[in-house]
């Protein structure tokens, strides 16, 4: 499974965000939403976006230059940013790739942001609630399913969760309503 989470009804699928300053000639920190986490460093054509006043998110397009690891971090360049002041008025700023841009997934390998939004139906024929978010843990990872309440639901493909239907907008769990 790959983590990143959406924006705009999915043309658009944030991998990252800007997350502080490096060094004084322009480079930024770089948070990575993608599994493993250097796969951000893959993507050069990106979309930046910042919360404007009325709350919408203004996109626009940017390139990562130089793009690298530096220790435990990720780090990078933002084409056109030659300073830290420049630099500056991008922090927090989330990256995004159009949706297009991300590899295939293979069987029974799915993104979270196809997941969020997705019905969960129970093999008894409840509906237990929608996915608004995903957990990773060691083990696997877990959805997180809001209904009448909050259910935290192992995703084990198999023993658990016996189908993700994508086109009907469905997960079909093994999982008692009580639990």
């Amino acid at each position: 499974m790959v983590g990143s989470r959406v924006n705009d009804g999915g043309t658009r699928v944030v991998i990252g965000r800007i997350s502080g300053l490096f060094g004084v000639q322009g480079w930024v920190k770089l948070f990575s939403h993608t599994k493993p986490r250097e796969n951000l460093l893959d993507y050069r054509s990106v979309e930046l976006g910042r919360t404007a006043a009325g709350g919408a998110i203004e996109w626009m397009p940017a390139e990562l230059l130089d793009v690298r690891r530096q220790g435990k971090t990720l780090v990078g360049r933002l084409g056109g940013v030659e300073d830290r002041d420049g630099a500056a008025a991008w922090v927090g700023a989330d990256i995004a790739v159009r949706r297009e841009a991300l590899p295939a997934t293979d069987e029974n390998e799915y993104y979270w942001v196809d997941l969020i939004g997705l019905a969960v139906d129970n093999t008894d024929g409840e509906r237990l609630g929608t996915v608004t978010s995903l957990i990773e843990t060691g083990a696997h990872d877990v959805l997180v399913v809001d209904g009448e309440r909050e259910r935290l639901i192992p995703f084990a493909l198999g023993p658990i969760v016996r189908a993700v239907d994508l086109e009907a907008g469905r997960i079909l769990v093994v999982w008692d309503a009580d639990y």
